[in-house]
């Protein structure tokens, strides 16, 4: 029997009052993988992500990370997780050393450790130069990121990023694709990318289809096409989140 899949969602189900979230979600993220969770807005995607972070208690369904149940061994299951959520959370009076500093003690990074990790994963960025400058003076792509670094700083297996070039120019959208997908590159860690965006995600990556908190597919991108006997992901994802046969009033948040 090999390694624990990175994330493993187990029938998972969440409700706004009487609302329904999630229903029933089951999928894995293969360790060493890039699975993007495609779906449009509304879908579930950041409920998953919060219960999955514990920010929302689950009520039904396991939820486990390298293997470590989250809701009976949080802090086991936690401590290999990275996140990026799609709000900006970044201290804004804080410095970017400042910033990363502050996650990295919480993790138990020294500050020696964490200046050295900081400077690992910035080689080469202009980042790199403004360690003093206050976060307020950041762009929002630079504030994205050092956010994305800042889940790195840690060295964890797995990485949610939840929508995380939303609001960004093409430029910037790029750019944060091509900083991630370097550092998985580079670390090995496992991804889950929540996003809307088909443009986004790769001819190798898995892909997580939800829609209206159902999983309406999972795979590899060429058998989620081909299940849909389709040409392209675009026309799968088009039939796949397609509205009929679900009442309107258990849409999820």
């Amino acid at each position: 029997m090999g390694p624990a899949p990175a994330l493993d969602i187990d029938g998972v189900g969440h409700r706004y009052g009487p609302r329904r979230a999630l229903d029933d979600v089951s999928f894995i993220v293969p360790r060493g993988s890039f699975t993007a969770l495609l779906g449009p807005n509304g879908a579930g995607k950041s409920t998953l992500f919060s219960l999955v972070t514990r920010l929302f208690h689950p009520r039904q369904g396991t939820i486990r990370i390298l293997g470590h149940d989250v809701a009976r061994a949080p802090g086991r299951a936690l401590s290999g997780l990275g996140v990026v959520f799609q709000g900006r959370t970044l201290d804004l009076d804080l410095s970017i050393r400042q910033n990363l500093r502050y996650h990295a003690a919480l993790h138990g990074l020294s500050d020696r450790d964490a200046a050295r990790r900081a400077e690992e994963i910035l080689a080469g960025s202009q980042l790199a130069e403004r360690m003093g400058d206050k976060a307020r003076t950041l762009s929002g792509g630079q504030l994205r990121r050092v956010e994305i670094v800042r889940a790195f700083m840690h060295r964890p297996r797995l990485i949610l990023l939840d929508e995380p070039t939303v609001g960004l120019d093409i430029a910037s959208r790029a750019e944060i694709i091509s900083t991630v997908r370097r550092l998985v590159r580079e670390e090995g860690v496992s991804v889950l990318w929540a996003t809307h965006l088909i443009d986004e995600i790769e001819e190798t990556d898995r892909v997580v289809v939800l829609h209206r908190g159902q999983v309406r597919a999972e795979g590899h991108i060429r058998d989620v096409v081909e299940a849909e006997d389709a040409y392209t992901l675009g026309e799968a994802y088009a039939r796949l989140t397609a509205t009929s046969g679900l009442p309107a009033e258990d849409a999820a948040e």
